[in-house]
């Protein structure tokens, strides 16, 4: 994705609330499905972690390894917000 596109998400991610917050259960089958639901809605999705979801990894890969996981591509990461588009 080119960087002009990015910066354009990045700018409108800042008007959006987390739409889903994940706990110390960390990213769980149902999660993910869920994010894909929002996705498929949305597009542009921030998501809340918590800093002991991400079972030993640091916020940035836990973020990774969910963008993979949903086939979407990570926009930002900030403290524990990622946000995500599709």
């Amino acid at each position: 994705m080119e960087k002009d596109k990015i910066y354009q998400l990045r700018t409108e991610a800042t008007k959006i609330k987390p739409i889903i917050n994940i706990g110390k259960n960390g990213i769980t089958e149902s999660v993910l499905e869920e994010i894909k639901k929002q996705l498929k809605a949305n597009r542009l999705l921030k998501i809340k972690m918590l800093k002991t979801s991400a079972e030993g990894e640091d916020i940035k890969q836990s973020a990774e390894k969910l963008a993979e996981a949903t086939k979407a591509t990570l926009i930002d990461v900030r403290g524990s917000t990622v946000v995500i588009y599709k």
